[in-house]
């Protein structure tokens, strides 16, 4: 399993909510997506892999709309 993960997202608006809502609770940084990833919002928000969980929680719980949860390519 990667160290890292990135969440991806289908707007600007919901990147950038997302990381309002994250950086609360987790450590985590705002990264360009890895193209091979995704080829939606040009935003992704990186984070450990270890927070997975927590992540989707606090995204589904705040009513954050995002495309998916993708390991960090090396």
């Amino acid at each position: 399993m990667s160290d890292y993960s990135v969440v991806t997202f289908y707007s600007t608006h919901h990147a950038l909510k997302a990381e309002k809502v994250l950086k609360k609770e987790i450590k985590i940084s705002v990264v360009p997506v890895p193209r091979s990833t995704s080829a939606n919002c040009g935003i992704a928000i990186k984070f450990l892999t270890e927070y997975l969980k927590e992540v989707e929680k606090i995204l589904k719980s705040n009513h954050v709309g995002f495309e998916g949860i993708f390991p960090w390519p090396k």
